[in-house]
């Protein structure tokens, strides 16, 4: 899904789906550096998972990953040349720790409450925070990136060549350690807008660079936002500190909790004059000893607070409501504007989310609305500024604006939902869940034109059917060659069997998103056990609680139907069980590897592969990953599988995974087999 498809749905996201999304653009941001969701769509895909799973595993590992190259202490790191321990992993002193976020002038207040004395507050710089480490002689010996927190990248040989951070401290300064973020300038970006998307990608990107000169040729600048010296009482006494040393300190002021609202206005307002980017205002004690008594957690300090900023806004006038069905039979109001140019994009629609924002709204005809693109993005009505000139109020409609069945109301754990009453029946919500199935399996061709056109046939219904298509059905379709359709059935044929977490998945159950199916899959290992289970049982499986529980057991109760008649079509093995080596013999040939398989396979079937690399010691997940260490492609006919293309995508990110032919893979199986058989003898 892209940014406007996950704002649309953002209040249907099951827990799972929340996880799944979160981690994919987690790893998009910090590890890839090329993130696809602006920050506060981001945001709010963590507040939702707060809110639902607070206990979320996600929740307390977001950031970057840990630098995957040898581990050096810091002390030990400093022993080497800056060129030769670049790149290394380097333990920091003490964490570098995330910082909790706000997105009100409430919720700033609040924390404050807290504390005693003043804050400093300071611009949230968007770059890539690092820890530069001086040692007694003042001379610059470590610069490492924040990465997990506990690790972090060596970078010192290219922070040596960034102009504001001087290589050696004044006589008589030293050790300190110096923390903050090094950013692009956004007037030498100017030159380079035309390659690069933004100063912070490009910014990871140069600070990365092998090559120190091309590292100096980028330009690159360091704000400092905090200093680590014994004696040091307060941040006052810090800003004054970093002055002494020659390194220039951003933009701070320090304010009591009168002066919250007005010093996150007065940045604001300013962001826009600012020469580099920022998300948001960093508050923070001014009392050392108030930081210390308030303390941390293992994810952030309780004594400090980041305000994010919400996007662009404006004003424009509200001429309607639309009300589109989703593939669950959600009625979902979506407000239709004036067109309003924002963060440099004519908006015409926002999203309204669900019916209490509706109701909370008291939307008019015609009414002077305020509307926000979060993040540059998602465009959100936030506020009515004037009511229409006739007070004429939108209503609910009572009945479903696709098929015409009563509209009910549905109370969810986020809010009340408007929901068709027979979505089973409902024209638009059984092909929102044919496009679904067909992209969840896999099967690709099918969009919302090619699944409307062949449903208005007469030829689809129901999943099954996409098993049951003939050529000369799908040829009579408008525009739809020979060639074509035949692609569409080879593209069907390929997956007639289909893995249990996909599967699962498939089939549009609330919250049985790809994360848990994958953990059902796995616990209960095969569809009649699951299609069996019981509640006590099914809570067992980590994550999964009592509403969720009852949601999925429903869930599948609700669709045996268009499980049987799937059933008849396809079929879907058992989950295999772990093979653990026996105990005081060697790990198999392929341990430590994991395979993925693709498209169709002409010598046997996927189950039967599976199992020969988990009997040679090797991992078959279900999904592909950066991890991953080989995608299999069947010899089969057919069109480039997604699974192929993400991993092409991977390789070209710099993943290590290899591509490998089903001919190729055969080869290599029955070698360590023989190999196997060889040793035993």
């Amino acid at each position: 899904m892209n940014a406007e498809q996950i704002e649309a749905r953002l209040y249907e996201l099951d827990r799972d789906e929340l996880v799944r999304l979160i981690t994919q653009a987690n790893a998009e941001y910090w590890d890839d550096h090329a993130p696809t969701l602006p920050d506060p769509l981001y945001d709010r895909l963590v507040e939702r998972l707060r809110t639902l799973d607070p206990d979320a595993a996600i929740l307390s590992s977001m950031g970057p990953q840990a630098p995957s190259g040898p581990l050096l202490d810091a002390d030990e790191a400093v022993r080497l040349p800056p060129e030769e321990r670049f790149g290394h992993a380097v333990r920091h002193a003490r964490p570098m720790l995330s910082l909790d976020k706000a997105y009100s002038a409430e919720e700033v207040q609040a924390w404050a409450e807290k504390l005693e004395g003043d804050m400093i507050v300071m611009p949230k710089l968007d770059g890539i925070a690092c820890s530069i480490r001086y040692d007694a002689q003042g001379r610059l010996e470590l610069a490492a990136t924040r990465g997990s927190g506990t690790e972090g990248e060596d970078i010192t040989a290219n922070v040596l060549e960034i102009g504001s951070v001087p290589a050696q401290l004044p006589p008589g300064h030293g050790p300190v350690e110096v923390r903050g973020e090094i950013f692009m300038r956004l007037s030498v970006f100017q030159r380079f807008k035309d390659e690069f998307s933004n100063p912070r990608n490009l910014a990871a990107g140069a600070i990365r660079n092998k090559d120190r000169a091309k590292a100096r040729a980028f330009s690159l600048s360091f704000g400092p936002y905090d200093i680590i010296e014994d004696g040091l009482r307060s941040e006052r006494e810090k800003v004054a500190r970093l002055a002494e040393l020659g390194i220039p300190s951003v933009d701070c002021v320090f304010v009591d909790r009168e002066g919250i609202a007005r010093a996150f206005d007065d940045l604001s307002r300013r962001r826009a004059e600012l020469d580099y980017e920022i998300d948001g205002v960093v508050y923070r004690a001014d009392r050392v000893d108030e930081q210390e008594r308030l303390g941390a957690t293992a994810h952030h300090p309780r004594f400090a607070i980041a305000y994010k900023f919400q996007g662009d806004s404006g004003e424009t006038t509200l001429h309607d409501v639309d009300w589109g069905v989703s593939r669950t039979g959600t009625i979902t109001p979506m407000a239709m504007l004036e067109p309003i140019e924002l963060s440099g994009a004519m908006i015409s629609r926002a999203g309204l989310h669900n019916l209490n924002v509706f109701r909370a709204l008291g939307l008019t005809k015609g009414a002077k609305v305020e509307v926000t693109r979060r993040g540059g993005v998602i465009p959100h009505v936030e506020r009515v500024v004037t009511p229409g000139p006739g007070g004429q109020a939108f209503e609910i409609p009572e009945q479903c604006p696709a098929c015409g069945s009563p509209a009910v109301i549905r109370q969810k754990r986020d809010g009340e939902f408007l929901q068709c009453s027979r979505p089973e029946q409902c024209v638009v919500a059984r092909l929102r869940e044919l496009e679904h199935f067909a992209k969840v399996v896999d099967i690709q061709g099918f969009g919302p034109k090619i699944v409307a056109a062949v449903s208005e046939a007469g030829h689809l219904s129901t999943p099954a059917d996409y098993y049951r298509l003939r050529l000369e059905d799908l040829v009579k379709l408008e525009r739809l060659a020979e060639r074509s359709a035949q692609n569409l059935l080879d593209q069907v044929a390929a997956h007639r069997t289909i893995p249990l977490p996909v599967f699962l998945e498939s089939l549009g159950v609330d919250h049985l998103g790809p994360q848990n199916a994958q953990l059902i899959a796995g616990e209960l290992r095969s569809l009649a056990a699951i299609r069996s289970v019981q509640r006590e049982r099914l809570m067992e499986v980590k994550g999964i609680k009592e509403a969720i529980a009852d949601a999925i057991i429903d869930g599948i109760a609700a669709r045996r139907a268009m499980i049987d008649e799937l059933l008849k079509e396809v079929t879907v093995p058992d989950e295999a069980a772990p093979v653990a080596p026996a105990e005081g013999t060697a790990p198999g040939p392929l341990a430590g590897r994991s395979f993925v398989f693709t498209g169709t396979l002409e010598a046997l079937d996927r189950k039967a592969a599976q199992k020969r690399v988990q009997a040679l010691g090797g991992e078959t997940p279900s999904g592909v990953s950066k991890g991953l260490s080989v995608l299999v492609v069947g010899a089969g006919k057919g069109a480039k599988s997604s699974k192929q293309k993400k991993v092409e995508t991977l390789v070209e990110e710099g993943a290590t995974i290899e591509i490998m032919s089903e001919q190729d893979f055969l080869a290599m199986v029955e070698a360590a087999e023989k190999g196997t058989a060889e040793k035993g003898t």
